[in-house]
């Protein structure tokens, strides 16, 4: 325990200097901007997200973000939703095994496309996704985009789901029947009421 007379070794040491650059290049980061007709825009702070990566670069995020909208194209969803199936593969990528696994993967998909899979055509990413189709490297990521993409705010939003009701008291009292997307079906479809 330290007194006020005593001062720690890690008081007197001098703090190490870390410049913006050494520090993103030390871990990645995602970033991107919320498009304007974006539904998840109403819930967020602004329009700008950034994601914090501890395992993989900022090029390796980049690669896994291009081959889940591969994966699952959704061309007027936020990429901030793609972001968090990165960000699921990062929490996956502390444990080594996987993280060579990933990194394989992206310097396969690099090595199909003719050397950047980020910057190939959607035509070349979708060769390369159906040349490793099969690999652990595509199952592991296939399973993550589909756990995190459609389950999460960003995509409720987007896709008009109102999420779970069994904790508003289900269906019945919480719009069962306030589709938007499909015609009023006509009176003659609903039982007779007495």
């Amino acid at each position: 325990m330290i007194t006020g007379n005593e001062t720690s070794s890690a008081a007197t040491t001098p703090a190490a200097k870390f410049s913006r650059r050494d520090f993103i290049k030390a871990s990645g980061v995602l970033m991107g901007v919320l498009s304007t007709s974006s539904a998840f825009l109403a819930f967020a702070p602004s329009r700008a997200w950034a994601m914090e990566l501890s395992a993989l670069s900022d090029a390796q995020g980049q690669a896994l973000m291009a081959f889940a909208h591969t994966l699952y194209p959704h061309e007027t969803l936020d990429d901030a939703a793609y972001a968090l199936v990165v960000k699921a593969l990062d929490n996956s990528a502390k444990d080594g095994a996987t993280l060579k696994m990933l990194s394989d993967g992206i310097g396969k998909l690099d090595s199909v496309t003719g050397g950047n899979f980020v910057n190939a055509n959607a035509d070349a990413r979708l060769a390369a996704a159906k040349a490793i189709e099969g690999t652990p490297f595509f199952e592991a990521v296939r399973g993550t985009t589909v756990g995190n993409l459609y389950n999460n705010p960003i995509a409720f939003a987007h896709f008009g789901y109102q999420g779970s009701a069994w904790e508003h008291g289900g269906y019945k009292h919480r719009g069962f029947d306030d589709l938007t997307w499909l015609p009023n079906p006509p009176a003659s479809a609903s039982p007779a009421k007495d």
